[in-house]
């Protein structure tokens, strides 16, 4: 083997073991990145679930106080059709 080759054996030893130290270095960001991302996704699904046990009971009496405004405007139709025939029967009778 002559200088030149040994030369460039070399030179290409040293490459590959540069090039294995940076994919090992980008292996190890992309599981971390992984992990990051899954431990992201993970941090807000247990934000969503404790806002939404947090905020539930709020949730629940707005709607309860739907609920009973919309008996109560039943109620007046209601009272109002009763009314309504209350005067129609009275008026017919003469």
């Amino acid at each position: 083997m002559n200088p030149y080759e040994k030369e460039l054996l070399e030179k290409t030893y040293a490459l590959s073991k540069e090039n294995n130290g940076m994919l090992k270095k980008i292996r190890s960001a992309s599981r971390w990145s992984v992990f990051f991302r899954v431990m992201y996704w993970v941090l807000i699904a247990v934000v969503a679930i404790v806002a939404f046990m947090f905020i539930k009971p709020y949730v629940d009496a707005v709607f309860s106080a739907y609920n009973n405004v919309q008996e109560d405007i039943s109620s007046v139709k209601t009272t109002t059709s009763t009314i309504s025939d209350f005067f129609n029967n009275l008026f017919n009778k003469e």
